[in-house]
């Protein structure tokens, strides 16, 4: 969506246009969903975090707060910012394994089992990260930002959202290869 559609959305929705309300909704739920699958790993809270994300949204109309343009960013922040605040509240659990575990006929079981592994691995390793850089790294390889939408989200310098980026890569690296391979 161009600069100018989202600022005449925004406007209408500050004006709380029902039609402009849901049209945002509909359209930034399910990457908003997606990206707190991925951070949190459960469904439940899933849901939970975009309902909150939307609720703190329509405070923030409601309150005539800040918000002028880069709504996307905007309502990523918000959802950052509440899952930061679930892992300050509760440290995170490590996810047991699946004990009904189905396999995909056109894969082989062993294939799956590596990939949930993987998942898992990545995911433990992401709250090792901090916050900021957690983000970086899911909008960036998870959701596919570029770097400037990333910059503005987090309102920084591009230069600095790259040494974000890089640091937490570094991190990554460290924890998730064996020694052997991180050395290389």
């Amino acid at each position: 969506m161009n600069t100018a559609a989202e600022r005449n959305l925004l406007k209408r929705a500050q004006q709380f246009d029902e039609r402009a309300l849901a049209e945002i909704y509909d359209r930034w739920s399910p990457a908003i969903y997606r990206y707190a699958l991925r951070l949190l790993g459960d469904v439940d809270l899933a849901e939970e975090c975009v309902s909150e994300t939307f609720s703190r949204f329509l405070t923030a109309l409601k309150n005539g707060n800040g918000l002028k343009d880069y709504l996307q960013a905007y309502l990523y922040r918000i959802a950052h910012n509440w899952i930061t605040d679930y892992y300050r509240r509760r440290p995170p659990l490590t996810l047991p394994l699946d004990p009904e575990m189905h396999a995909d006929p056109g894969q082989e079981p062993h294939r799956m089992v590596d990939q949930n592994l993987e998942k898992e691995q990545v995911r433990a390793a992401l709250t090792y990260l901090t916050p900021e850089q957690r983000q970086v790294i899911v909008l960036k390889f998870l959701e596919g930002w570029e770097t400037k939408a990333i910059a503005r989200s987090l309102n920084r310098p591009t230069g600095a959202v790259k040494a974000l980026q890089h640091r937490a890569l570094e991190t990554l690296r460290h924890i998730i290869l064996p020694r052997e391979e991180a050395s290389l």
